[in-house]
């Protein structure tokens, strides 16, 4: 049975932090739904009961980014593999901050930041919802890929800026504002 919470509980957060990998969902109004796996250990923060963020490192597309500029609605969802079952969704509203935002300081704080570092997207929380979880299969995790934070450290930070300062649309003709500074965290 759903049960649904108008915030995070100390349960929620808990079982949050246990999770390898998370699933985010948005959309725009004319748009395709982009369903994206998300991981990295500790790229996730709870900042409160109704706030979380993430770390988001340059990848194949930025379609998150352009969906919430253009909607705000996003869901979370996190699945736990183990023993005990329970899926825990997340619904609320987003927002991308760049590394040239107002605010960037204040959320980069809460990571340790990696190499490719193109965003955080804070998420003001609107709703929780759990269930059973009971038709999600047992997995172990074996390990962490580390291919993307591997390109980032070998990319040179001049050429990736240029690069991505052209991507300036989604793949459905949606607007994105890529960032004008490249992070050379160590991962």
């Amino acid at each position: 049975m759903a049960e649904f919470f108008d915030a995070l509980t100390d349960r929620h957060i808990a079982f949050i932090a246990k999770q390898p990998v998370f699933f985010t969902a948005t959309a725009a109004r004319d748009g395709r739904i982009n369903l994206s796996p998300k991981g990295y250990a500790d790229s996730f923060r709870v900042l409160s009961p109704t706030r979380v963020a993430w770390l988001d490192l340059g990848g194949s597309g930025n379609e998150t980014h352009a969906h919430l500029a253009a909607d705000g609605r996003i869901t979370l969802m996190f699945c736990a593999f183990d023993r005990s079952a329970l899926i825990l969704r997340i619904y609320g509203r987003g927002r991308a901050v760049l590394p040239q935002d107002a605010g960037w300081d204040d959320l980069a704080r809460h990571f340790t930041l990696l190499p490719g570092t193109r965003q955080i997207f804070d998420i003001a929380v609107d709703s929780v919802q759990t269930s059973c979880g009971w038709g999600v299969p047992r997995m172990a995790l074996e390990q962490e890929r580390d291919t993307l934070q591997k390109y980032h450290r070998q990319a040179d930070a001049g050429e990736w800026v240029e690069k991505h300062q052209g991507r300036t649309r989604s793949i459905d003709g949606l607007p994105t504002r890529p960032t004008d500074r490249y992070i050379e965290g160590a991962a």
